[in-house]
């Protein structure tokens, strides 16, 4: 009898979509578009790691507001002209036997700024930038742009823009969608009292600041075919006194799973300047294995400071999370997941060009 594989490398199956081992390539920005289009660099950029055996590729955040672009430099999906670049690269990523996920993002109060080798904080219209808009006007530092106070029909319009980029992501053949909420930006900042002052229906309670979220997800939910899964990426802690932490994660976790979430990816962060972070190997999993015993019927996805395959797979084998997502090692090794398979004593699915790389 031979050994069962490492569970990295056992199948998992998210509705019908069924991801060929546990890898997958977390979401980063490049930086690198215009316009919002994608072009050749994203081609070769995410087509490489379907070459490579990755289980699932994320794209890096797409906005789904002209304004919610982080930088003038980052993919959108907020018009069909989006639709031809971004499904060269999903029929490249299928044509070689992979899945492809997007992510749909608005950036709020963080948006407008500098790609990082540009420069720091606000990009001025005058230089490309835009006018940023917020659940109230605190900026995210002093070198960000101050935000717009969002009124009811604004958070209206992003949400409908939500669902017409989710329709988009149908049309373009992914196969799985990512709503950002994680590491300060728009519908993160709604969640965390540190960033959402209001008083009307969108702030104060932990109902209140959760319902823009809530409605965003119901949207795309509602026009993302059932039989594809359905992620959520949200920061669990700000790392910050006074801000969401991992006991809210928690309860919002399950108020998820009721709207049809498949899939939670857990991440931390980003909402403030004053976060005292705890870095160190596998410093979110211990918060995607809280979520995962309390909410038991949702897949988890656990991602940061996770570099070597024994310490993905000892999280796996521990029932801490279902998905292992990578970002830097992935960009230090686009062929991770080989360099993990052999350290593991398995073989990755590959594509029939790259097959005799594992012989």
């Amino acid at each position: 009898m031979t050994a069962p594989a490492p569970l990295l490398f056992q199948p998992l199956k998210l509705n019908s979509l069924t991801l060929p081992n546990r890898a997958v390539v977390s979401p980063m920005c490049m930086y690198s578009a215009v316009g919002g289009l994608a072009n050749e660099f994203h081609l070769v950029h995410l087509g490489q790691f379907a070459l490579a055996g990755a289980g699932l590729v994320f794209t890096e955040a797409c906005s789904v507001s002209p304004e919610g672009r982080i930088s003038p430099e980052d993919l959108g999906l907020w018009s069909d002209q989006h639709l031809l670049p971004l499904g060269r690269v999903t029929d490249f990523v299928h044509a070689q036997g992979g899945r492809i996920g997007v992510q749909l993002a608005h950036a709020g109060r963080k948006a407008s700024t500098y790609a990082p080798w540009r420069g720091r904080g606000t990009v001025l219209p005058e230089q490309g930038g835009w006018t940023v808009i917020g659940p109230d006007d605190q900026p995210f530092s002093d070198t960000f742009p101050t935000p717009t106070a969002m009124t009811e029909t604004d958070i209206h319009r992003v949400t409908a823009d939500f669902v017409a980029a989710t329709k988009r992501a149908v049309m373009g053949g992914f196969d799985a969608v990512e709503v950002h909420a994680a590491h300060g930006y728009l519908l993160h900042q709604f969640l965390s009292p540190l960033a959402n002052s209001r008083t009307d229906q969108y702030g104060g309670s932990f109902e209140n600041r959760t319902r823009f979220l809530l409605e965003v997800v119901r949207g795309v939910r509602a026009a993302w075919p059932m039989h594809l899964p359905l992620f959520v990426r949200i920061s669990a802690t700000d790392w910050a006194e006074g801000g969401w932490d991992a006991e809210q994660s928690t309860v919002l976790a399950d108020l998820l799973d009721k709207e049809g979430v498949d899939v939670l990816d857990i991440s931390s962060g980003g909402l403030t300047t004053a976060q005292q972070i705890p870095v160190g190997p596998a410093y979110q999993t211990p918060m995607a294995a809280q979520i995962k015993q309390a909410v038991p019927d949702l897949a988890v996805m656990t991602v940061g400071l996770i570099d070597t395959p024994e310490l993905a797979e000892r999280i796996l084998q521990a029932g801490e999370a279902d998905l292992i997502a990578l970002g830097r090692p992935f960009l230090r090794d686009p062929h991770w997941v080989q360099t993990a398979a052999s350290a593991l004593g398995s073989a990755p699915q590959l594509p029939n060009q790259y097959a005799r790389s594992g012989r």
